[in-house]
Order: structure tokens, then sequence, then C-alpha cells
């Protein structure tokens, strides 16, 4: 069950969170009646972030390893160019 609270158990409630949190479920929080952010353990931030930033690395290692460089219009032209439109 998703677990949804207001932003002020955050500092009302934090050991709960906390515990919620490590227990490998995410905590909703909400400010008047709106989603505000959602708590994560750092495991579970980390098993989100984890092959994203990996592809990053490698990028980078390839970007430095190339000659070639590209302009934002020329990136973004290629992007909007792979967009399929309705």
């Amino acid at each position: 069950m998703i677990d949804i609270r207001p932003v002020s158990d955050l500092r009302n409630n934090f050991r709960d969170i906390e515990e919620t949190v490590k227990g490998g479920k995410p905590v909703y929080l909400t400010k008047n009646g709106y989603g505000s952010m959602v708590v994560l353990s750092l495991e579970q931030y980390t098993a989100l972030t984890q092959d994203i930033e990996q592809k990053l690395d490698e990028a980078d290692q390839a970007a430095a390893a190339s000659p070639v460089r590209y302009t934002h219009e020329e990136v973004f032209a290629r992007v909007k160019g792979r967009i399929p439109r309705k």
C-alpha cells in the first residue's frame, strides 16, 4: 500500500518515516493536498540512479576519446527528428 503523508510528518514523525523507508517502502509527502516529494532510502535511490550514473560515465569517457563535437542546434535537431509526430 502506498504511504502518503503530509510534509509536516517529516518534521513531526521523522523516525517513523525513516523506519518505513529503511524497510524498502517510499513515503510520498504532500503539501496543501498536492504531491510535494518522495522520501527514499539511500539503497532505493542508488538502485534507481546507478544505471544512469554508469551510462553518464561511459558517455563522458567516449566524449573524451573522440574529437567529434556537435553544437546544441545539431543535437536538438537530431533528437527532434527521432520523436514521432502525431
